[in-house]
């Protein structure tokens, strides 16, 4: 299975700098039509996800005080 090197550093199916898609559709004027952007799926950078849990876990915890 011949592999085909990404350029694109925020695609869904970046794996170690390759495409990691089942299948790829290349168009010459478009380039990559199966790039899927990060940002295009909604995926929660870590950060914030830790963030929200820990104003979870802050809430509950007034929430037992009171």
């Amino acid at each position: 299975m011949p592999k085909i090197q990404c350029r694109f550093i925020d695609c869904v199916f970046l794996e170690e700098g390759f495409c990691g898609a089942e299948i790829v559709e290349i168009d010459p004027d478009e380039s990559c039509l199966t790039y899927t952007g990060i940002d295009d799926i909604g995926i929660v950078d870590d950060e914030d996800w830790e963030d929200e849990e820990l104003e979870e876990i802050w809430e509950e915890e007034e929430d037992d005080d009171l």
